[in-house]
């Protein structure tokens, strides 16, 4: 005892010295602020068990404030018998929260341009809206897909008060996307973990408050690759869910992220310049080898001839693919070669104008209905054939005529597409000569290949064995 007792009387001693030596006192250390926790909804809904595989999804992309006359998630779930019909499995829709006030374009500004992760849009209507086409669609066999906007968010934002979340210029202000002219929107910083932290607990926080079933993720390309990686685990290690995640981008990472699909740019780019006379009908098959050749199992592409941004912005089907025959036929190559198809919606009745999403211009659906019968016999036809969705693809070369054959065990199905204006006299491989068929799309017109087919302009022959 007595030993701990000089010792204590030391240290007083030796501290005593040391603060009158002190000309300040030390400050006490700043108070710290407490760490943000977030927590998670009660789960809504029971998940959804009908998600369908990578290679089944044919996926119908909804424009909000197009789809119907009252530009709501009611108006969306009024037309989800046609949607269903049409052969689709799964919808994407397009971003349905509150847009922020600092818009540079249009009347009703950007849904990309995001003012708060977590609340819906009052436009399209209410929480218990979306959740119930939600129900609705997973009652018919469709999964749901929201839109998510990870690069970057509106100026008004709650997240704009920490400028340690948001890129900053060398004076310390916070900037737009760099290399882009997006105005209204602030570029979010992934260096920041407590960013990253409260970006995740939102994209979980629609899976359970909505009960959807994944993400196609908008402008994947401009999102570091390890933010998708902790993002996606996060989001696939949550219990009982299947998610479908798909990146609009087309970086090979996007997959080792765990996408699993990303988009098709350059075939989408190819068909332009094949139709476009640009290009000649076998360099689609150039196209298709760079974007497969690097791609993991289980994964693919997002092939289209249709998008929001497309349609907007650039021209429909109809005009950029020298009309309703020519887009046709577009359709059947994206959807047939590999891949999974998108449909736009509005392209299914050949919508002739093109569609605004940052104002309201909704289509009228009764127009063209005998389109609307070719798309579904097309995506039937797709669904039906193991050979169409996996099977190996041998091609035939054509400077004019887009021909494969695909193989999956004993289903063999022939595709020939003429990619011009003008009727074409192909001549067929002699591989093929003499080879029995049935039509793929109108069944029991069986016929004999001889050694030239004709073929009107844009025409196109799906076949099978």
């Amino acid at each position: 005892m007595k030993c701990r007792l000089e010792w204590l009387c030391l240290w007083l001693i030796v501290l005593l010295s040391s603060c009158s030596d002190s000309t300040e006192p030390t400050p006490p250390p700043p108070p710290q602020a407490p760490p943000i926790v977030y927590t998670d909804p009660p789960a809504y809904g029971t998940p959804f068990g009908g998600v369908p595989e990578t290679k089944n999804i044919v996926m119908y992309e909804v424009n909000l404030r197009a789809s119907s006359q009252e530009g709501t998630f009611a108006g969306v779930t009024a037309r989800l018998d046609s949607i269903k019909a049409l052969g689709v499995n799964t919808i994407w829709l397009m971003p349905i929260y509150p847009i922020g006030i600092l818009n540079s374009v249009g009347q009703m500004g950007s849904p990309y341009s995001v003012r708060d992760y977590k609340e819906v849009n009052t436009e399209y209507g209410t929480l218990d809206h979306l959740r119930n086409l939600v129900e609705q669609a997973h009652n018919r066999g469709m999964a749901v897909i929201l839109d998510w906007v990870a690069n970057h968010t509106a100026w008004d934002n709650p997240w704009i008060v920490n400028v340690t979340w948001y890129t900053r210029n060398s004076s310390g202000a916070i900037v737009i996307p760099p290399g882009t002219n997006w105005n209204d929107v602030a570029d979010l910083n992934f260096q920041s973990a407590a960013m990253r932290r409260a970006m995740i607990n939102a994209m979980k926080y629609w899976i359970l408050a909505a009960n959807v079933d994944g993400y196609r993720c908008d402008y994947a390309d401009g999102v570091p690759f390890d933010f998708w990686k902790q993002s996606l685990d996060t989001l696939n290690a949550m219990p009982g869910r299947t998610l479908i995640l798909l990146a609009e981008g087309a970086r090979p990472d996007h997959f080792n992220a765990g996408f699993q699909l990303n988009y098709a740019w350059d075939y989408f780019g190819a068909l332009n310049e094949v139709f476009d006379g640009n290009q000649p009908a076998n360099h689609l098959f150039t196209a298709n080898d760079l974007e497969t050749a690097t791609i993991p199992a289980g994964r693919t592409k997002l092939r289209f001839t249709a998008n929001h941004d497309e349609v907007a912005w650039n021209d429909t089907p109809l005009g950029l693919f020298g009309g309703l025959d020519g887009s046709l036929a577009a359709f059947v190559l994206a959807a047939y070669m590999g891949g999974v198809p998108l449909i736009y919606n509005g392209q299914e009745v050949a919508c002739p104008v093109k569609l605004p999403f940052f104002s309201r211009d909704p289509i009228d659906w009764d127009i063209n209905p005998d389109v609307w019968v070719t798309y579904k016999k097309l995506i039937a036809f797709r669904q039906s054939s193991e050979a169409v969705k996996q099977g190996s693809l041998e091609i035939f070369d054509d400077t004019a005529v887009v021909a494969f054959r695909k193989s999956h065990n004993t289903d063999q199905v022939l595709v020939i597409v003429n990619t011009t204006s003008t009727t074409v006299d192909y001549d067929v491989p002699g591989v093929l000569v003499g080879t029995d068929w049935d039509d793929a799309i109108e069944p029991g017109a069986g016929f004999m290949l001889g050694t030239t087919l004709s073929l009107a302009a844009y025409e196109y022959r799906i076949l099978r064995q």
